[in-house]
């Protein structure tokens, strides 16, 4: 009995210590997944916080992101602007140095020539393009002659009775040669005004070196009118179908400087500070074909007065009226080139214009020839390229110049002392396109038998290009 009452205490015993051990496993176990949970916790709340800090720090990623592609498409955006404006931007630049070798009359009396060698830097000019627009454009053109400054020529009507004083600074000069703003809303029509060239010479449009086969510029215009033209005025031009047209008004000449030898070439007012624009003149010119890239033909007109635009308006009391018809062709085909042109002028009062100029002060020299009341010029160049035939980018050439300033008087007999011819043959040789190289040599002929015929040679070197 007793060993039952004690193996059934021992079997309670047991239960019980298994009840009270499972009890505490129990609670062992809460303890720890509590922790475990708190720990979870604190870590999931860490990773927020961490993926809070992930999100601002990408949120201010993305922020400089915006920023940055804001920068790159402004400076895109300047770059695109600027690349704009430097399309809109022009630049060119052409000019020729020259030798001459040529034989000198001392004056018109002289009939023994003596020779001279001479080397001159003969024009370096800079042109400037703007395209403000499709419509609007503007070009600064600017030359500079014989490798100096120049002088500048001022009337003062207050000192002694009215001067032309002059301020010299260089041998050479530094001209605006044109100086334009332009409108032309279609190929037909524009309109330009500023400081102009007219259009009346063939050298106011074959100016470069490489659009002439002479050394210099054809000596027959240079003899009777200015040559590359340009005048303070306004003008409108265009081009329908094959046809280029051109008509301005433009400040006129000055022909205190009328002269014998140039007729009315020193009439040219540029030497001036201020222009004279009383007596204004029409200009006009009509071409078929387009002179500067190949065949063509065309007229031009001049008309003006030149009496109002003298300082020493009252030594001259009648018009002086100035009238130049140009008549001119090309042909340019294949390896041949043809070009000529004829220049004929008339000028109202010359006999009253010569007295005028004789008898002002302060206009040198003292003593003036006659002005021709008629004048005309001419010249015809003929070149052949041999490159279509050689491997060799030379043109051979031939040219005759004719100038005869003092045509025809008012009153008495025209003499032939300013009467020239210049023939010549030469070559123009092209190492590269931008590049010409000449050399020319002839005769100069005077139409007065007692002047011996002379001999001259010219070699010079042009350029050009453009950005």
């Amino acid at each position: 009995m007793n060993n039952k009452l004690t193996l059934l205490a021992v079997s309670v015993a047991s239960v019980l210590g298994l009840s009270a051990m499972s009890n505490a496993h129990a609670a062992t176990n809460t303890e720890t997944l509590a922790k475990a949970i708190a720990k979870q916790e604190a870590e999931i709340a860490l990773l927020k916080q961490q993926l809070a800090t992930l999100a601002s720090e990408q949120k201010q990623q993305q922020q400089q992101s915006k920023q940055v592609a804001t920068q790159v498409d402004t400076v895109v955006q300047q770059t695109a602007e600027a690349q704009d404006r430097f399309s809109r931007f022009s630049f060119n630049s052409y000019g020729s140095a020259v030798y001459t070798s040529d034989e000198y009359f001392d004056n018109v009396q002289d009939t023994s020539a003596e020779r001279r060698n001479r080397t001159d830097l003969e024009r370096i000019v800079t042109e400037f393009g703007y395209q403000f627009t499709d419509d609007w454009s503007m070009e600064v053109e600017i030359e500079y002659e014989h490798g100096g400054t120049g002088s500048a020529l001022e009337y003062d009507g207050f000192d002694e009775f009215g001067e032309f004083e002059s301020e010299v600074e260089a041998g050479g000069e530094v001209v605006v040669e044109k100086a334009e703003i332009r409108y032309r809303p279609s190929k037909a029509f524009g309109v330009k005004f500023g400081n102009i060239h007219l259009p009346i010479g063939l050298s106011s449009i074959l100016h470069k070196p490489s659009q002439y086969l002479t050394v210099q510029r054809h000596k027959s215009e240079a003899a009777m009118m200015p040559t590359v033209w340009n005048e303070n005025g306004i003008g409108v031009y265009g081009e329908i179908s094959d046809f280029h047209y051109q008509a301005q008004v433009v400040s006129g000449l000055n022909s205190e400087y009328f002269r014998t030898y140039d007729w009315v070439a020193s009439g040219h007012q540029k030497r001036f500070e201020e222009v004279n624009t009383d007596d204004l003149a029409f200009a006009g010119r009509l071409d078929y074909g387009n002179f500067k890239t190949g065949s063509a033909v065309g007229v031009a007109y001049y008309f003006g007065n030149t009496s109002g635009n003298r300082h020493k308006s009252n030594k001259l009391d009648v018009d002086g009226a100035l009238s130049i018809v140009s008549v001119a062709g090309a042909f340019v085909e294949g390896p041949w080139i043809l070009r000529g042109q004829y220049l004929y002028g008339t000028l109202d009062n010359a006999d009253a214009i010569t007295l005028a100029n004789k008898t002002t002060p302060g206009l040198q020299p003292g003593n003036f020839a006659q002005l021709g009341s008629e004048s005309q010029s001419f010249f015809v160049e003929a070149g052949v390229k041999l490159d279509e035939w050689f491997d060799l980018p030379m043109t051979v050439f031939a040219n005759v110049d004719y100038s005869n300033p003092l045509m025809a008087v008012e009153t008495g007999t025209a003499t032939q002392r300013y009467e020239n011819t210049w023939s010549s043959v030469g070559i123009n040789y092209s190492p590269i396109p931008e590049i010409v190289i000449k050399a020319e040599g002839g005769l100069h002929q005077v139409a007065v038998a007692s002047i011996p015929d002379t001999n001259f040679f010219a070699l010079g070197v042009g350029y050009q290009f453009s950005l």
